[in-house]
């Protein structure tokens, strides 16, 4: 382990938000918006291949989120730094926070970190990043203000050979409320492969964010999955944001009736 603070102030925050003031009741996550490394990190080992890959990032994934921010007028926090440097989507005593081996690829700067080493990467990237989450929310809270969780990825087409042909997951944890208005609004919009806890769901652990800052609070979150080659150019990015944004406003109803709120 090195001593010194794991990103140079020159790298910036770990995070970056987006209309901080935002009017809608909705705050928007992007846990993995970007393949950036941390310089002190170099490329852990991995080819451009590998880091340009869905292993880093979820690809396409912030600029959906960015268009869902504008749109819906909402506030917007994404991670600066990928994924493979700290999955912020699991908490530090987690393996997966610091994989070792993704998908098809080892990971070979992630290989045998001692407790010292995840501790930097998780002060630098972890923490910051979510107690700005808390802050936010619990601010809006202190306010009056509800709020509604909503954080978004991406998934690859295939994975392990085996071919994916959802286009849209919706996931959640104990509290499903607001995914089944969603589900509910999809099947009325007759949106086409769109599934609940699809490709993952929580006993995969993939619902971290979640539970933190939704369940601990009480207020409505879904996790959003959406097929990485439908968002891969802005045409897309721009289909799927609407898509989103049209499913998030027709919940409104089904939320007001059972006591939760959604104003987009």
């Amino acid at each position: 382990m090195q001593d010194e603070a794991l990103i140079e102030p020159s790298e910036g925050p770990a995070f970056a938000i987006r209309h901080p003031d935002g009017a809608s009741e909705v705050v928007l996550v992007c846990e993995h918006a970007s393949k950036t490394m941390p310089k002190a990190l170099g490329t852990m080992g991995l080819d451009p291949v590998a880091l340009e890959s869905h292993i880093a990032w979820d690809i396409g994934a912030q600029r959906v989120a960015e268009m869902l921010s504008d749109s819906l007028d909402a506030t917007l926090i994404s991670q600066r730094f990928s994924r493979l440097a700290y999955d912020c989507n699991r908490p530090p005593e987690a393996a997966g926070a610091y994989p070792e081996r993704s998908e098809i690829y080892d990971v070979p700067g992630n290989v045998g970190l001692g407790n010292g080493d995840k501790t930097r990467r998780a002060n630098a990237l972890y923490y910051p990043f979510h107690q700005a989450i808390d802050a936010l929310i619990d601010a809006r809270l202190a306010q009056g203000r509800s709020v509604v969780l909503v954080t978004v990825h991406s998934f690859t087409p295939d994975y392990f050979s085996k071919p994916r042909d959802g286009h849209l997951g919706i996931l959640h944890d104990d509290d499903r409320m607001l995914a089944d208005a969603m589900l509910d609004a999809a099947a009325a919009a007759k949106l086409e492969s769109v599934s609940r806890n699809y490709p993952y769901g929580p006993e995969d652990g993939v619902t971290h964010t979640l539970k933190r800052h939704g369940l601990t609070r009480q207020i409505p979150n879904v996790m959003l999955e959406i097929r990485n080659d439908l968002i891969s150019d802005d045409a897309g990015q721009r289909i799927w944001a609407d898509r989103i944004a049209q499913l998030l406003r027709a919940s409104r109803g089904d939320l007001d009736q059972e006591g939760g709120r959604l104003h987009a």
